[in-house]
């Protein structure tokens, strides 16, 4: 799963980096929880690349409350084009959530160590998801999205075994607009060579915590109870 997050970049850098038509005002984060509203790239119906505010926690259209999204915060790329809560999306409303980097919990007896992964080359990463469009009783809108996860590379494969999909810039354009048929193949592993992984504090488990040392290298814990 993914379950936290980091964007530190700025709105300029992030529209020159996907080629953005539009970009939302938003400031650097180093511990994203679902449950806020986050950046999601998105095609516009007049094709324009667009980059707006979006709830993390995804909400279907036909849903009788927006409760359900606290519970589909990912959706798993191997049954995503099958699952009601997600089959519509995949097929019509696919996003790019750009990240500098993301957490993920490596287990071992009782040691929980959180890590930090990002690329190598500090470029944002393009974390492929899913939004939606949720009108409640009152008329409001709520716009909502959630991020697919797939199997781990091999920098994950001994933190953690799921990761988010991430898409080549080459892919960029077809995920946001191809038939769901020809981005299938786009949900695997990213390339493990330009990554890189290292353990950071029990800090980014609060989400009242959100400084730039939490993506900090530490020494690895060596023994935890009840982390």
């Amino acid at each position: 799963m993914c379950g936290r997050y980091v964007l530190k970049q700025t709105p300029a850098k992030l529209k020159e980096h996907f080629d953005l038509d539009e970009v939302a005002d938003f400031g650097p984060h180093y511990n994203i929880p679902p449950g806020t509203d986050i950046p999601v790239i998105r095609q516009s119906p007049e094709g324009k690349r667009v980059l707006h505010l979006l709830r993390w926690g995804l909400v279907p259209h036909w849903a009788k409350d927006p409760s359900i999204g606290s519970k589909l915060n990912n959706a798993r790329g191997e049954t995503v084009a099958e699952k009601p809560s997600f089959r519509d999306a995949f097929k019509r409303r696919r996003c790019i959530i750009p990240a500098d980097g993301f957490y993920e919990w490596k287990t071992e007896g009782r040691v929980k160590q959180p890590y930090y992964i990002s690329l190598k080359s500090g470029e944002p990463l393009a974390m492929g998801g899913l939004w939606e469009s949720w009108r409640g009783p009152n008329g409001e809108i709520l716009r909502t999205s959630c991020i697919i996860t797939t199997g781990p590379n091999e920098v994950m494969t001994t933190i953690h075994d799921r990761m988010p999909v991430i898409l080549r810039p080459e892919d960029w354009q077809a995920w946001l607009n191809a038939p769901a048929d020809e981005v299938q193949s786009m949900i695997e592993p990213y390339d493990a060579e330009p990554m890189q992984a290292w353990p950071v504090s029990r800090r980014v488990s609060k989400t009242v915590d959100d400084n730039a040392d939490l993506i900090e290298p530490i020494e690895p814990l060596t023994d935890c109870l009840n982390c």
